[in-house]
């Protein structure tokens, strides 16, 4: 296995193996699979950038920090982890109390999963089960690419979420096409498709493809080695 994976990572070093397929072998290696919610494929978010007209990926500034978890890209949100961190580790005793953390939950999990794939079956069957039969509060349902990217870089304390393989070659997760109900939210606005930035022109083909081709940029394949440290390497 140890001489499988040296092989893989010099083709990738060597630009004979894209992003994705080396993203997907890390994830095999790491025990990951499609077979397990649990053990799900993670992949990240890569740009930064969903409120703009148009998108440059020539442009440095449309990308995500890939040097930093979720969870310290948001500057202020970052000084509430640490000062968490801090707080209970000065009044941790070492013996019965847990130990000091940053962050109180993962960058990956099924109920991410789910969130992500509710619009899918055998996914969204899945997801109601997880909810009792009936699916989460509208707010709180994957609604808008945008938004989310929000929540997991800045604003929730409890969403630190990185994404899936799917944002990167299978469009049909945005779309509602099985017209389940997911209600409307306390504003009155109704669930239905996955609202996508302005770029990608309310084409989820296209929003994978730029997606894709982000990931696939010189700008992320000089960065990537960074994300691959903090989620299979030695800053795990």
């Amino acid at each position: 296995m140890g001489s499988l994976r040296s092989k893989i990572t010099s083709r990738w070093c060597a630009g004979r193996m894209s992003n994705f397929e080396y993203l997907m072998f890390l994830n095999m290696f790491a025990g990951r699979t499609y077979n397990d919610l649990t053990q799900y494929p993670v992949f990240p978010w890569v740009l930064s950038d969903y409120s703009s007209e148009e998108i440059d990926l020539n442009d440095p500034s449309v990308y995500r920090d890939l040097s930093k978890p979720m969870g310290a890209l948001g500057e202020s949100r970052a000084e509430q982890f640490r000062e968490r961190f801090e707080a209970l580790a000065a009044y941790s005793n070492g013996v019965d109390d847990p130990p000091p953390f940053h962050y109180g939950t993962h960058y990956s999990c099924s109920g991410y999963v789910l969130y992500y794939l509710m619009r899918l079956e055998p996914y969204s069957r899945l997801a109601l089960a997880l909810q009792g039969g009936r699916f989460d509060k509208a707010d709180r349902l994957f609604r808008s690419v945008a938004s989310s990217w929000r929540s997991a870089s800045e604003e929730n304390l409890q969403d630190v979420r990185e994404l899936i393989p799917e944002f990167f070659y299978l469009p049909e997760f945005l779309s509602n096409s099985n017209y389940f109900d997911f209600g409307n939210t306390q504003a009155g606005v109704p669930v239905h498709d996955v609202e996508l930035p302005p770029w990608a022109k309310g084409d989820p083909q296209k929003f994978v493809m730029i997606n894709r081709m982000a990931l696939e940029s010189e700008h992320v394949s000089k960065n990537l080695h960074k994300w691959i440290d903090l989620i299979f390497g030695y800053k795990q």
